[in-house]
């Protein structure tokens, strides 16, 4: 087996979007430091259940309705 391939863990502290915050090993960053979520599962919208909106630049969402609407998707 080849030596020093491995990267190096050290404990790091994830702050949630909320505050909270947990330990865990990574090779993100140095030991002790915080990393910061923008996003998480507690302000998602795919694990919230929240709206999302789709933004239709230049009718694209419309073009693709037009060419695949024989196939049967509806938006």
């Amino acid at each position: 087996m080849k030596q020093n391939i491995h990267p190096d863990y050290h404990m790091i502290k994830v702050e949630m979007t909320d505050g909270t915050v947990f330990e865990t090993r990574s090779t993100w960053g140095s030991e002790g430091q915080v990393m910061k979520l923008d996003i998480d599962t507690k302000s998602h919208p795919a694990w919230t259940g929240g709206q999302q909106r789709l933004m239709d630049t230049g009718g694209q969402v419309a073009k693709f309705n037009k060419r695949f609407a024989k196939f049967g998707i509806k938006t």
